[in-house]
């Protein structure tokens, strides 16, 4: 049936002429979803990392960031101001328990950047809240914690993306494909380059004693950790130097490059079988007190050999893949490899992806789409869990002074009591990690 223009006027003037009782809000913005298309977020954790995370999931139009939490007033308040000046309102909520926000039914999923010592007990609360979870990485300050996590991601259902963004990276995705597929020969030596000393310059004024400022919760920052008198020069971005609370620079970028040199050998569901370790450390009663210098000699399946150094000019910084036929090298904004025609391409061609490995352009947008599908991250929990597996042996075989074995497949020290109790740490009371702790 055809309809004349002028009928078509007067049925559509008529329906427009009835007042509308659906908010605008409901509709979506011309830029924006629908509140029913968006993904609704918590952060927990508001300084640096933090901050970042926050920005960037504030630039993807189908999040909706509606909380923050942080023990630190001054970095809550900035995170809050930052959300609700981006949104033009008030709705923003903030928190200082990172429970209270977590129990919220509204919220679909959350970013975690609290330090290392905070990791485990916040991802297991939030798996238990089924919030599906973007965490900095490494993935826990201990072995025994991150077995914990991946536990809890697993019992939930939940989607999890590791901060190891450099796998949302082409230069980095192209490197670990051209290993993948074989173009470098078999691989029998991978050289991973982490940055030595501590990341931090050390002011004399800040490595007294002293009351912690009225803004800061300092017992519930220190959490599970071991109690310790406030030093500035120990907490906010420097906690990493300290083990109490961090890992030095071995535990903050072995999550980066070794998960790179995993990633290009098919290592995100496995591990080392010996490992053996050496450092340089600081007095142990130090304010920052982790290793400067470092070496890490591990024995992998297939008869691949990985040195994880720190301090060692023989090792360049980034990951190096060393094969029968090749060899490929990649950094951060840098590549080099023996076929002087792979440089030159941005990924892999089509025809030489026999592997092909996920592609993400986004590493917060990755996380938004894997939310919505309920498919894995390019980073999942398991691929976090294992990239750091080799930086927390290569610790534990300093510390105890010896080589150790590992058995990948029960994630146990061979034969070694001594050196096992230190896959996990003591917690402070109260805190716990119920349920999920092995």
């Amino acid at each position: 049936m055809k309809v004349s223009r002028r009928q078509f006027l007067s049925v559509t003037g008529a329906a427009l002429a009835i007042p509308t009782i659906i908010p605008i809000s409901a509709l979506g913005r011309a830029d924006r979803p629908a509140p029913s298309g968006r993904i609704t977020l918590g952060a927990v954790g508001c300084g640096g990392m933090g901050k970042g995370n926050t920005g960037d999931f504030l630039d993807l139009k189908d999040c909706q960031v509606v909380a923050a939490c942080d023990v630190d007033k001054q970095h809550l308040a900035t995170v809050v101001g930052k959300v609700n000046l981006r949104y033009k309102n008030t709705d923003c909520k903030g928190y200082r328990d990172y429970r209270e926000l977590m129990a919220r039914g509204d919220i679909d999923a959350v970013m975690l950047a609290t330090p290392d010592h905070w990791h485990a007990l916040a991802a297991v609360e939030a798996a238990g809240q089924k919030k599906d979870i973007y965490g900095e990485k490494p993935l826990a300050r201990t072995i025994g914690e991150q077995q914990a996590i991946v536990r809890a991601v697993h019992a939930n259902g939940r989607i999890w993306q590791t901060g190891s963004w450099q796998r949302s990276q082409a230069i980095f995705h192209k490197a670990a494909e051209i290993v993948r597929n074989g173009m470098i020969g078999k691989v029998t030596r991978v050289e991973v380059g982490l940055p030595d000393g501590q990341g931090g310059k050390m002011v004399p004024e800040d490595t007294v004693a002293s009351t912690p400022p009225a803004e800061l919760d300092y017992d519930t920052w220190l959490g599970p950790s071991k109690m310790m008198p406030y030093i500035k020069g120990r907490i906010h971005g420097n906690w990493r130097w300290n083990y109490n609370t961090g890992g030095g620079q071995l535990l903050d970028w072995v999550g980066h490059h070794c998960d790179i040199a995993h990633w290009g050998c098919d290592f995100d569901n496995t591990g080392p079988l010996e490992i053996e370790g050496k450092g340089v450390f600081p007095p142990a009663d130090t304010v920052w007190n982790t290793c400067t210098k470092y070496r890490i000699e591990l024995q992998y399946p297939g008869d691949i050999k990985m040195t994880i150094a720190g301090g060692h000019p023989d090792i360049r910084s980034g990951t190096k893949w060393i094969g029968t036929n090749g060899w490929v090298w990649v950094d951060r904004g840098a590549f080099e490899a023996s076929n002087e025609e792979w440089r030159d391409y941005r990924r892999l061609p089509e025809n030489l992806r026999k592997v092909k490995l996920p592609i993400s352009n986004n590493h917060h947008r990755n996380f938004l789409d894997s939310v919505k599908s309920r498919q894995p991250t390019i980073t999942p929990v398991e691929a976090a869990h294992h990239s750091a597996i080799p930086g927390h042996l290569g610790l534990i075989s300093m510390l105890a002074g010896r080589k150790l074995k590992w058995d990948a497949q029960t994630e146990q020290i061979v034969g070694d009591a001594d050196a096992s109790k230190l896959l996990s740490r003591p917690y402070r009371a109260p805190w716990q990690i119920a349920g999920y702790a092995g």
